[in-house]
Protein backbone atom coordinates (compact mmCIF):
# COMPACT_ATOMS: atom_id res chain seq x y z
CA UNK A 1 0.00 0.00 0.00
CA UNK A 2 2.92 2.45 0.65
CA UNK A 3 3.78 2.53 -3.09
CA UNK A 4 0.68 3.40 -4.03
CA UNK A 5 0.68 5.82 -1.79
CA UNK A 6 3.63 7.66 -2.98
CA UNK A 7 2.91 9.78 -5.66
CA UNK A 8 -0.27 10.79 -3.99
CA UNK A 9 1.98 11.57 -0.48
CA UNK A 10 4.14 14.03 -3.00
CA UNK A 11 0.94 15.64 -4.53
CA UNK A 12 -0.32 16.68 -1.64
CA UNK A 13 3.16 17.55 -0.07
CA UNK A 14 3.42 19.71 -3.16
CA UNK A 15 -0.43 21.37 -2.22
CA UNK A 16 0.90 22.10 1.63
CA UNK A 17 3.93 23.82 0.43
CA UNK A 18 1.67 26.09 -1.66
CA UNK A 19 -0.70 26.74 1.41
CA UNK A 20 1.92 26.86 3.68
CA UNK A 21 3.52 29.91 1.50
CA UNK A 22 0.84 31.80 0.75
CA UNK A 23 -0.49 31.27 4.87
CA UNK A 24 2.89 32.21 5.79
CA UNK A 25 3.20 35.59 3.72
CA UNK A 26 -0.47 36.64 4.30
CA UNK A 27 0.27 36.18 8.27
CA UNK A 28 3.68 38.38 7.96
CA UNK A 29 1.81 40.70 6.10
CA UNK A 30 -0.27 41.48 8.92
CA UNK A 31 2.95 41.66 11.87
CA UNK A 32 5.13 44.16 8.62
CA UNK A 33 5.02 45.98 6.04
CA UNK A 34 8.34 44.90 4.73
CA UNK A 35 9.04 41.40 3.59
CA UNK A 36 10.29 38.79 5.60
CA UNK A 37 13.79 38.34 6.31
CA UNK A 38 15.80 36.15 5.47
CA UNK A 39 19.53 35.02 6.65
CA UNK A 40 21.35 36.29 3.90
CA UNK A 41 19.60 39.86 4.07
CA UNK A 42 22.58 42.26 5.90
CA UNK A 43 20.68 44.68 7.77
CA UNK A 44 18.11 43.41 9.51
CA UNK A 45 16.88 43.01 12.67
CA UNK A 46 17.82 39.51 14.77
CA UNK A 47 14.64 39.41 16.63
CA UNK A 48 12.84 40.01 12.74
CA UNK A 49 14.81 37.12 11.63
CA UNK A 50 14.27 34.71 14.74
CA UNK A 51 10.22 35.46 14.64
CA UNK A 52 10.13 34.99 10.74
CA UNK A 53 12.01 32.04 11.02
CA UNK A 54 10.27 30.26 13.71
CA UNK A 55 6.64 31.30 12.49
CA UNK A 56 7.87 29.95 8.76
CA UNK A 57 8.45 26.87 10.00
CA UNK A 58 5.38 26.05 12.36
CA UNK A 59 3.16 26.96 9.94
CA UNK A 60 4.99 24.76 7.56
CA UNK A 61 4.93 21.90 9.91
CA UNK A 62 1.53 22.36 11.24
CA UNK A 63 0.16 22.49 7.35
CA UNK A 64 2.03 19.76 5.98
CA UNK A 65 1.35 17.51 9.03
CA UNK A 66 -2.45 18.64 8.87
CA UNK A 67 -2.58 17.71 4.77
CA UNK A 68 -0.44 15.00 5.12
CA UNK A 69 -3.15 13.42 7.80
CA UNK A 70 -6.08 14.23 5.45
CA UNK A 71 -4.58 12.46 2.36
CA UNK A 72 -4.00 9.39 4.12
CA UNK A 73 -7.61 9.55 5.40
CA UNK A 74 -8.82 9.84 2.17
CA UNK A 75 -6.44 7.41 0.73
CA UNK A 76 -7.64 4.73 3.16
CA UNK A 77 -11.20 5.79 2.99
CA UNK A 78 -10.83 5.06 -0.76
CA UNK A 79 -8.53 1.65 -0.73
CA UNK A 80 -9.49 0.59 2.24
CA UNK A 81 -5.75 0.35 4.08
CA UNK A 82 -4.31 2.75 6.09
CA UNK A 83 -0.57 3.71 4.08
CA UNK A 84 1.55 4.17 7.51
CA UNK A 85 1.63 3.27 11.12
CA UNK A 86 -1.70 2.75 13.18
CA UNK A 87 0.04 4.48 16.23
CA UNK A 88 3.18 5.79 17.77
CA UNK A 89 5.46 3.67 19.21
CA UNK A 90 5.99 3.83 23.07
CA UNK A 91 8.83 4.88 24.54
Amino acid sequence: MKVAFTPVGVLSGLLAGLIAKFTFEWIWGRIDDEEPPEPEHREISVAKLVLALVLEGAIFRGVRGLVDHATRRGFARWSGAWPGEERPERA
